[in-house]
């Protein structure tokens, strides 16, 4: 396949669209090529089924117009870094050839956020190893990037916001594409869900001077050639 630009990495279904649906959004409109791994099915939960969620993601995919999806069936709710699994995902980057990795932010509430912050860092580091039984060529994704999740109330300091403000509407699109999950339910109070998702945004708006954003952090510096880059 043709090398993707953007390759986000999200435990389960609905975590993309839910930190990064206006990222992907833009970079779509821009022509770059974005895809999706899911580490698990994200099953079993109170209102899913797995063929409910293939569906609800199958929708959101449509509406975010995805170049590509995968997702690697690992155990959801156990999910661990283990060499097997970072086997996998280091072959996913192999095929997929990312210039840019979206991984979860490494504090979260929830285990499998951890877990696959954690994974994603392993298996990029393997997917660069020769003489390996790994399918594929040897593939150093050049740049890391983390997006936080949601259950954990903490305020890590970004690395870059991104402005989404023409693309929310996309996002949040994509985000009431998985009805079993964020909606059905769920108390219709404001502020419901679906609000929360949205003023999330909104904040990281505010801080730029935007509408809408959304935060990614680097751990290592990130280097610019002109600060024309930065206008």
């Amino acid at each position: 396949m043709e090398p993707l630009d953007l390759l986000v990495v999200a435990p389960h279904p609905d975590d993309a669209e839910i930190s990064v649906g206006g990222i992907i959004a833009a970079s779509r409109a821009q022509g770059m090529r974005v895809g999706v791994v899911e580490l698990t099915s994200g099953e079993p939960t109170p209102h899913g089924t797995p063929e409910l969620r293939r569906a609800e993601t199958a929708e959101a995919t449509r509406v975010l117009d995805l170049t590509w999806r995968q997702n690697l069936n690992l155990p959801n709710r156990s999910l661990q870094p283990t060499l097997e699994a970072r086997g996998r995902l280091a072959e996913v980057f192999r095929a997929t050839r990312p210039q840019i990795i979206l991984a979860p932010y490494w504090q979260d509430a929830h285990p499998d956020h951890t877990a696959a912050s954690s994974l994603c860092d392993d298996a990029r580091f393997w997917s660069k190893l020769s003489r390996s039984d790994m399918q594929g060529d040897p593939f150093w994704p050049p740049m890391l990037l983390h997006y936080f999740s949601i259950h954990l109330r903490i305020h890590p300091a970004a690395s870059i916001v991104l402005d989404v403000t023409p693309h929310i509407e996309t996002k949040m699109a994509a985000v009431k594409a998985y009805n079993s999950q964020l909606i059905q339910g769920r108390s219709t109070e404001h502020p419901t869900v679906i609000d929360d998702i949205r003023d999330r945004a909104r904040y990281w708006g505010w801080t730029i001077g935007k509408g809408y954003a959304e935060p990614l952090v680097n751990r290592e510096q990130i280097g610019i050639e002109s600060l024309s880059h930065l206008l």
